[in-house]
């Protein structure tokens, strides 16, 4: 699992028919502090995420194919959560 910042969301009227009726955002994977790292990626949305919201994704593909609840679908990165806190003690 990795922490990301929801960036955008991407439409797509023509797709591979595993993916009708998923939503589909840009996230950016962010630091313990929030700062942006690495590249963003396209993640399916199953957790009803929204735009500049902070979320839970992974990116291997049989954890994110599972997260979909779709047998075959050619999914590499889905949102598992949505993050309410970060708490990191000193």
């Amino acid at each position: 699992m990795q922490l990301a910042r929801v960036i955008g969301t991407v439409v797509s009227t023509h797709k591979h028919q595993k993916f009708e009726g998923a939503k589909l955002l840009l996230v950016q994977p962010v630091t313990l502090d929030d700062v942006p790292r690495g590249t963003a990626l396209l993640a399916v949305d199953s957790m009803g995420a929204g735009v500049h919201e902070k979320v839970l994704i992974v990116i291997e593909g049989r954890a994110a194919n599972e997260a979909l609840g779709r047998k075959g679908a050619p999914v590499d990165a889905a949102i598992i959560g949505i993050v309410d806190v970060v708490d990191v003690p000193v």
